[in-house]
């Protein structure tokens, strides 16, 4: 009778574990649904640990093919950090299907008009949204690892059997027996085991628990696909059929999958549900002795998985995409793809800049940016850059509207030495120019490339020769390029094959402010030995630079030692005309002398649309 009271106190005690935490997790579910509908939207604030940002790309890693953004222009337009400012997902499904979305432009209209189908449904039924991401949510992560990492290595495991397991699990039947004939014995015996189970399951463990952590997620995504399949979303209906098919491929794999599977599985969630099945495991290894089972049907099916990983991605990253429109409030538009070879924006911006300035350009041919210092000729660029592939990607662009054609997109603007190669900053700069060259000789589709301070790694002379010549070739037909230079010289060197455009600055009471304004034709002023004066440099430094400046704009020769005396003479003799005090006169597009306030009138002045 002792022994009756005694396991029912025991069930009753796990009873009452089991019942708290049900209601602790629907509490917890229930708040995340509210925060579904009220904080949908709201812009990301989601932390990355350096593991688990590592292995983002994963899934694009396993889907690799021609057309997709490369490592250099990835890099160059800062897509790392606009990837964490549209992450929206709650699965790692999600977080590396979004991840493979803006790494891969796409080149027909079908996809993009897919997408643009499921991200307007989930936008008109929060419901449906809801209950999808609720499914993504309980679906989670795999840890600091991607799951595909654990699928690789399934074959270092070998052929694992049960027989030890099993064994140590039928000699508790005896032992339980023996309670009303020895309880002494039984209870030594059953510690014994207990002790026994619990020491050789963290020896098989250490083998295989990082895969358990991932047969737990192929579990949940089998579960997730199931509560999908459900669901009525009319414009998913070829989505749900695939799900459907592989499912049923891996339907043997779910049989008693809780004990690989179980809520808080590898999570660290610390309930007492959870502390309680992980003691049960420990003494009888049902997760070793299913997992074991699970491991050969697994391996003959990853083609599955990996589809069912494509499939639920797809559905939250048109979450995701409808989330980041969310955020941008009416700062977005939906791109319009023609057959012409342009690219047209109407107040685009950069969509990481906050209170960003907004410019509208109209490129039929290649456009060559000039402006000073730090007058937004890179942010322009990134601008235009970041547009293209939001719009190839997920038909969605920072600007009131977008139409341009299906391009490849390639950039070279934030190279740095190649130190493990041991190849300097010019030698990597010309091998990644050749790859847009290379791309464009192809003639498979046109290509749309930005480039940043052509060749800046090499002296003066030969810099303006080989990028004249490769401009030229960047500006022929197949190729729309967007270029910035301070060289000044090319924008005469390639007229008729780019569109010039600038940006300035305006210089007033000891400052320099910037205006951030596309404006049309060349730079006509300069502020590198301004930004000197600025800065506290000393004004013989300022003076000497300055006079060295005009002296080689008016005779095209550099004297180190030249005075102001000299320079005055020198151009007096030249031009009487052309003499004024220092530093209160530049050269504008035309040659013509450009007063302080006529500059300062520039800086302000409308710019038409393009």
């Amino acid at each position: 009778m002792e022994y009756l009271i005694a396991l029912l106190s025991m069930a009753g005690f796990v009873l009452v574990i089991f019942l708290m935490e049900v209601s602790r997790a629907r509490k917890a579910e229930k708040k995340f649904i509210q925060s579904l509908y009220g904080d949908y939207g709201k812009l990301n604030q989601k932390e990355y640990s350096l593991e688990r940002y590592e292995k983002m790309g994963s899934f694009y890693d396993r889907h690799r093919e021609a057309g997709q953004i490369d490592d250099i222009t990835w890099n160059d337009l800062g897509m790392d950090d606009l990837f964490k400012r549209m992450n929206y997902t709650f699965s790692a499904s999600g977080e590396e299907y979004l991840y493979y979305t803006l790494r891969t432009p796409r080149q027909e209209g079908e996809t993009l008009l897919h997408l643009e189908e499921v991200v307007g449904y989930f936008g008109s039924h929060p419901d449906e949204r809801v209950r999808v991401q609720l499914q993504m949510h309980r679906l989670g992560h795999t840890g600091k690892y991607s799951l595909y990492d654990y699928l690789d290595n399934l074959e270092t495991l070998g052929e694992r059997k049960n027989t030890k397991s099993l064994l140590a699990d039928l000699l508790y039947l005896p032992l339980i027996g023996l309670l009303g004939i020895n309880l002494p014995l039984a209870v030594t015996g059953l510690v014994v085991l207990t002790i026994w189970n619990i020491m050789t399951y963290f020896k098989e463990k250490a083998q295989i628990d990082p895969y358990i952590t991932s047969f737990a997620y192929v579990m949940r995504l089998l579960e997730a696909c199931d509560a999908l399949t459900r669901l009525e979303v009319p414009v998913c209906k070829a989505e749900r059929e695939e799900m459907q098919l592989h499912g049923r491929n891996m339907k043997a794999l779910k049989r008693n999958s809780f004990w690989v599977m179980a809520p808080g599985r590898g999570n660290a969630s610390g309930n007492l549900l959870d502390v309680f099945m992980d003691y049960i495991r420990m003494i009888f290894h049902v997760d070793i002795i299913k997992f074991n089972r699970m491991l050969k049907h697994l391996r003959g099916h990853m083609e599955d998985v990996d589809a069912l990983i494509g499939l639920v991605g797809f559905l939250e990253t048109a979450i995701a995409v409808w989330a980041f429109r969310e955020s941008l409030g009416e700062g977005y538009c939906v791109p319009c793809f023609t057959d012409s070879q342009e690219v047209c924006l109407q107040e685009a911006y950069h969509p990481l800049l906050e209170h960003a300035v907004k410019n509208s350009v109209t490129a039929k041919k290649g456009v060559l940016l000039t402006g000073s210092n730090a007058s937004g000729k890179s942010t322009f660029l990134k601008t235009v850059a970041l547009n293209a592939v939001l719009a190839q990607t997920i038909h969605t662009c920072t600007a009131r509207g977008y139409q341009g054609t299906y391009f490849r997109i390639y950039s070279s603007m934030a190279l740095r030495d190649d130190l493990g190669s041991g190849e300097s900053y010019y030698i990597v700069e010309i091998k990644a120019l050749k790859r847009i060259l290379d791309s464009a000789g192809d003639g498979v589709c046109p290509v749309l490339c930005f480039v940043d301070e052509v060749l800046r790694g090499t002296n003066t002379v030969e810099r303006i020769a080989a990028s004249t010549q490769i401009l030229r070739s960047l500006g022929r037909s197949g190729i729309l390029c967007f270029a910035a230079t301070h060289d000044i010289e090319l924008t005469e060197l390639l007229q008729g094959t780019f569109t010039n455009y600038h940006f300035e600055e305006e210089v007033s009471e000891g400052d320099i402010r910037f205006n951030y304004r596309l404006l049309p034709g060349r730079a006509t002023t300069q502020n590198a030995i301004r930004l000197l004066e600025l800065m506290g440099y000393e004004p013989a430094i300022i003076q000497k630079a300055t006079a060295q400046a005009e002296y080689f704009v008016s005779t095209g020769k550099w004297d180190a030692d030249l005075t102001e005396a000299a320079r005055e003479g020198i151009l007096r003799e030249r031009d009487p005309g052309r003499i004024t005090p220092l530093g209160n006169s530049v050269e504008d597009e035309q040659g013509m002398i450009s007063s302080p306030d006529r500059r300062k009138n520039a800086g302000t002045r409308e710019h038409p649309a393009g």
